[in-house]
């Protein structure tokens, strides 16, 4: 046991629930709560994409990923720009007319109230299967810190991230992830100088060996049309349109992410926040893939035994390897991007259980004090979901490619119905809901059945649904309820 490393710890869980419940007093109606009432700076908006789209996953897998391939992640990386486009010129405008609370409200302005329930019941089903894995990730830090067992390690973390997001709502989820964003990116800058501390000759070694095995290499412009190249994950083809699709999806379509846009006090802001977060993405992937070639050097020259999970590398050098406090602050920052994911998807889960399920098909009249006191338990409720998920989320190879597969399999279908909404007239609400399903299952199957890398789920699922839904279109004739 380290004990002041353990303080460091410490302090940061209780300081940061206590900041989180801080923000209590000012959740007084739905739009508080979920949208943390629309007057949010972009800037901080920005920051809180980036905590959302962060977690344990991407601090701890990303340098894993680069310890045993190279920088090609970073393809991925940029087609998440061009999907910044796409959402800002397509999806932003709709979203702001009028006063919408979840990403499935603008489905029934287009189609109707059956493929809103359908959406909305995807993205229920999609972010609590991922972030159930993004929990389970947290076990993998604690139990490296405390040597515990998992179940006591999720319980920890889910119940402190559950206490501010109970209280503090929205809010106190941007704020949080404000401070968390900072304190996780400032640890990884940390962690990268004493590593390099670690390594006789610095960076001038490290990059003549990595160059030396090739894992300075970003680009792969391989194309051919076989089974291999569909199953490379980080090829430029895969990285540019795989990147490109999935990211429209999960930003423009899934309420985790599409609740921050609207929380901006205009679509002008919204925009602003979409593309400053890109910059800071691109930096942090590129810090965490330079942090896990640094190890690959270092385990190379000192001929370490690999852990049998590389999602361990980063997270067990850091405990076992750098000096107090540096360890605990650098693990207090690892756990800081778990709890404000974790924090955005409970919101998100709660947010969408209310506004898409309950309250348009309540018959009870309530005022905004009980709407707001049944999302916060709602959002306890989640919690215990996703706890349940954790647990059977402990035998996947990476955490982070498994969190990204299992969205990839539903993302296809939204945006596919999405896209549909958007740029036909044509299709209605059934056609759209069988095209839908047929993407959902025919990914289910390449899933379970193929060796299709998941970089290219998203772009096969939304051209199964698109397509799909325009074949049934010329069957099924219905009004199309053309309405944004």
């Amino acid at each position: 046991m380290r004990t002041f490393d353990l303080a460091v710890l410490a302090a940061y869980l209780v300081g940061i629930t206590w900041f989180g419940a801080q923000f209590r007093g000012s959740q007084k109606t739905l739009k508080d709560y979920f949208l943390g009432g629309r007057d949010t700076p972009w800037w901080a908006i920005a920051f809180s994409i980036v905590s959302a789209e962060t977690s344990t996953l991407t601090v701890i897998g990303t340098p894993g990923i680069a310890f045993a391939g190279n920088l090609g992640f970073l393809q991925v990386v940029f087609g998440y720009l061009i999907a910044r486009i796409v959402i800002s010129t397509l999806f932003l405008p709709l979203y702001f007319k009028g006063e919408m609370f979840t990403a499935y409200e603008l489905m029934q302005r287009r189609f109707g109230h059956n493929i809103r329930k359908l959406t909305a019941g995807s993205f229920l089903v999609l972010r609590a299967m991922a972030e159930g894995v993004r929990v389970f990730a947290i076990s993998i830090v604690i139990t490296i810190i405390l040597g515990t067992g998992e179940i006591p390690s999720i319980i920890l973390i889910v119940c402190l991230t559950l206490f501010y997001t109970f209280e503090g709502g929205m809010t106190a989820v941007i704020w949080t992830d404000v401070v968390q964003m900072f304190l996780y990116v400032a640890g990884a800058i940390i962690s990268l100088f004493v590593i390099l501390n670690h390594i006789p000759g610095g960076f001038a070694h490290v990059w003549e060996a990595a160059s030396a095995a090739n894992k300075l290499q970003i680009f792969d412009f391989r194309f051919e049309l076989t089974p291999e190249f569909f199953a490379r994950p980080y090829s430029f083809w895969a990285g540019i349109l795989g990147g490109a699709f999935l990211t429209t999806a999960s930003h423009g379509t899934e309420q985790l992410m599409v609740q921050r846009l609207l929380a901006a006090g205009s679509e002008s802001d919204s925009r602003k926040a979409l593309f400053a977060s890109w910059f800071v993405i691109l930096f942090q992937f590129t810090l965490f893939l330079t942090i896990g070639i640094i190890l690959w050097v270092y385990y190379q020259d000192n001929h370490l035994a690999v852990p049998a999970k590389l999602d361990r590398v980063y997270p067990q050098f850091i405990w076992t390897s750098l000096p107090t406090p540096i360890a605990g602050l650098i693990m207090a920052a690892i756990l800081a991007a778990a709890m404000s994911n974790l924090s955005a998807a409970l919101n998100a889960l709660a947010s969408t259980t209310i506004m898409d399920f309950f309250k348009p098909y309540s018959k009870k009249v309530r005022t905004e004090e009980q709407y707001v006191q049944l999302a916060r338990w709602t959002t306890v409720a989640w919690g215990g979901v996703l706890f349940a998920i954790a647990l059977v989320a402990q035998n996947v190879k990476s955490v982070l490619e498994s969190g990204l597969s299992i969205a990839s399999i539903v993302y296809g279908s939204l945006l596919g119905v999405f896209l549909l909404g958007r740029l036909t007239t044509r299709v209605g609400e059934k056609a759209a809901m069988v095209g839908m399903l047929c993407g959902l299952v025919l990914m289910l199957y390449i899933y379970g059945n193929t060796k299709i890398a998941f970089t290219w789920y998203v772009l096969i699922g939304t051209a199964v649904t698109m397509s799909t839904a325009l074949l049934a279109s010329l069957v099924i004739k219905e009004d199309n309820f053309v309405r944004t």
